[in-house]
């Protein structure tokens, strides 16, 4: 072909490849017949002892075995794809469950299939209301989607996110378990230009999210919504949709925690995703529990995130997370939590700090000629208010002291525990 002309993509399709590859092992089985038909055995003058199978033999079974191989396989091939577009519904998913299998094995296999043209029936099948079919379509999509991102774009443009059952109730624990891997997979496609918050495809996540199923499948939903949750053109279309209180309320479990305060995170640094987050009642006294748990130091750190964000700027948030005890806690992560944690609860601390030392310090702005800065009533109430904050931190420190101690003596008097014991006073307190 000269440089001018332009490539034949007919070249580069799959069946002309096979095709091919089946007319080279044809040429060479033939050719290899012709020369053991000839020679199979040999005698020697004086002996007729056959000599037996030689290395042409050999190899000319090993050929005739990979053209035999690849006679089958182009063959279930052809026949699985053309079923798959034009056989009836049980034709439909012998050839679904044949793409699974060969789905399986490698990408260039996967990426073969789609250029055959293999999705757009397996998307229309996962629309079908007989329940073993809809599964056996969504399983041969996963396996598909594996580690391609131009199939899982094939899936949304043939239509996946339409065909989502309206009901999450009809299906059984482990049919919603594969539609959570599947959407899960194809939620990495949130960076690109596929519109991936449509109603359906929202309702149905959160659906599985309040539903009874495993922890397992709610947590891939909640991969999902954190992968949509990363782009901040999202953010509306999961705000109106009821997602910050269903992932809030995930958010108290243990075992859910780190995905849903992840997500969480994404949605805060938006303006809606910020006033929702304030006008719910579960806030601050949920993150600050969460803040609590020791044996989780990532959902600890990630609490603190999102406290700050609130706080931020806010002298209201800040007011709502000082009358629901915030402090102590926020001492003890200081002492005992992460790297990242401490630094947090730290900066959150010192807002406090300056909070109080604000309110306490004099009026800003032109004062009257019967009251002065200093005059008795306004020192009193100064005084007054000094020490009521200094008792508060002290019952404080003594609370967050007797916890410090009591942890060190159940982990066996550890040294470094002590160590901070004996270092630690409210001098060297950040509040």
């Amino acid at each position: 072909m000269s440089p001018s002309q332009p490539p034949n993509t007919f070249d580069s399709s799959p069946w002309f490849l096979v095709y091919t590859k089946l007319r080279f092992f044809t040429r060479i089985r033939r050719l290899l017949h012709r020369r053991t038909s000839s020679k199979r055995y040999r005698t020697s003058n004086r002996f007729d002892k056959p000599i037996g199978i030689t290395e042409i033999d050999k190899e000319a079974r090993q050929a005739e075995d990979m053209v035999r191989e690849s006679e089958d396989g182009s063959v279930v091939l052809q026949r699985s794809v053309k079923r798959l577009h034009f056989g009836s519904w049980e034709e439909k998913e012998v050839a679904a469950r044949v793409i699974k299998r060969l789905a399986r094995e490698d990408l260039k296999m996967r990426k073969s299939l789609a250029e055959l043209g293999v999705v757009p029936p397996l998307v229309a099948m996962v629309g079908s209301d007989v329940f073993g079919r809809r599964r056996l379509a969504v399983q041969a999509l996963i396996e598909l989607a594996n580690g391609t991102c131009t199939n899982k774009a094939l899936m949304v443009e043939a239509g996946i996110l339409s065909k989502l059952p309206n009901n999450v109730e009809v299906l059984d624990e482990s049919t919603r378990h594969e539609f959570a891997q599947l959407l899960l997979s194809i939620s990495s496609l949130a960076n690109s230009q596929f519109p991936l918050t449509s109603s359906r495809f929202l309702l149905f996540v959160v659906g599985i999210l309040e539903s009874n199923s495993s922890i397992e499948t709610k947590d891939l939903c909640l991969g999902t919504l954190y992968n949509l949750s990363t782009m901040l053109d999202n953010a509306e279309s999961l705000v109106t949709k009821g997602i910050v209180q269903t992932v809030l309320r995930l958010s108290s479990v243990k075992e859910t925690s780190e995905k849903a305060l992840a997500a969480l995170g994404n949605l805060v640094v938006t303006l809606m995703g910020k006033k929702a987050l304030e006008n719910n009642p579960m806030v601050p006294e949920s993150l600050i529990e969460i803040m609590a748990w020791e044996e989780k130091p990532r959902c600890q750190e990630l609490s603190a995130y999102i406290l700050m964000i609130l706080a931020h700027q806010s002298s209201a948030q800040r007011e709502k997370m000082v009358n629901a005890r915030i402090v102590p806690v926020l001492l003890e992560v200081a002492l005992l939590s992460s790297p990242l944690a401490q630094k947090r609860a730290l900066k959150l601390l010192q807002w406090f700090k300056n909070e109080r030392q604000r309110k306490m310090g004099p009026h800003s702005g032109p004062q009257t000629g019967r009251m002065s800065i200093g005059s008795p009533l306004n020192q009193r109430e100064a005084d007054e208010g000094k020490k009521m904050m200094k008792k508060m931190v002290k019952e404080s420190l003594y609370k967050n002291m007797e916890t410090i101690t009591r942890r060190a003596n159940a982990a066996g008097d550890s040294p470094k525990l002590k160590a901070l014991l004996i270092s630690s006073s409210s001098k060297s307190l950040p509040y």
